[in-house]
């Protein structure tokens, strides 16, 4: 089986090779590129190799600009540095991850994995590598998305900035949308909460329901509520009951601390 390494340190190109040798001793280098271009252009230029091992950064840019540039013919074990915590999310399906400095045990366990699913696939139809959604959702890891800081609100004859840190909660009524913020203030924002959803850093608001983002820090108690439903008293509090449904109070406990 050939193998690819991009990786732009030569003294990770050497480890990697000698322990891709003590663990499968099968498996050839077939070469090693440093780059983004040196990639693209080897991918274009050769036979494909059968597995690639790709470092996210890279001389020229980071490892997924490759995928925007080619069609990547071979499934990708990434090797990076980054911390365990933010990749979690792409280490699924056909993609795996090895956290520098690699072991041995891992390096084992990951080809362990591309030779089942390899053999899958040589005997049942199964769809292509989904490389496009994880590499976005690897993309929004490295580069978190920048949140909202502040709103520009009116206030009477005024625009009032308000920074995000102040704002307890957001709320849909009668078709509005407002935030109210800890001391109590209410004011209209132009957004749908769907879209301030998005806007918001997910670590500190939570939609509890369809009429509710609220922030953490405005949580002062819990109730179990009939139905497995979960009843959230606020401050300053909300005008209306604020509920979160039987499907989101595994994720808002989880979100809580649990």
């Amino acid at each position: 089986m050939n193998v690819l390494i991009v990786e732009d340190e030569q003294l990770a190109v050497l480890k990697l090779t000698k322990l891709l040798a003590e663990v499968a001793p099968h498996l050839e280098v077939a070469a090693a590129t440093a780059s983004v271009s040196g990639t693209v252009s080897y991918l274009e230029n050769n036979p494909a190799p059968e597995l690639i091992f790709m470092d996210i950064e890279l001389a020229d840019g980071q490892s997924f600009e490759i995928f925007e540039r080619i069609h990547v013919p071979a499934p990708v074990i990434f090797t990076t540095s980054y911390d365990e915590y933010a990749i979690k999310a792409f280490k699924v399906n056909s993609i795996d991850y090895l956290l520098k400095p690699i072991k041995k045990q891992d390096l084992a366990a990951s080809l362990q994995k591309h030779q089942e699913l390899y053999a899958i696939r040589k005997t049942t139809e199964m769809p292509a590598f989904a490389i496009d959604s994880l590499i976005e959702q690897l993309r929004r890891q490295v580069h978190p998305t920048d949140y909202r800081s502040r709103f520009l609100v009116r206030h009477l004859s005024q625009w009032v900035p308000v920074n995000v840190s102040e704002i307890a909660f957001f709320y849909s009524q009668d078709g509005t949308t407002l935030f109210r913020t800890v001391a109590n203030q209410k004011f209209p924002v132009d957004y749908a909460l769907d879209e301030l959803e998005n806007m918001l850093d997910p670590k500190l608001y939570f939609r509890a329901n369809r009429q509710y983002l609220i922030h953490i820090g405005a949580v002062q108690q819990i109730h179990s509520y009939f139905n497995n439903k979960l009843k959230i008293t606020l401050k300053p509090a909300a005008d209306d009951e604020v509920l979160v449904s039987r499907e989101r109070a595994a994720d808002f406990k989880k979100w809580m601390g649990k």
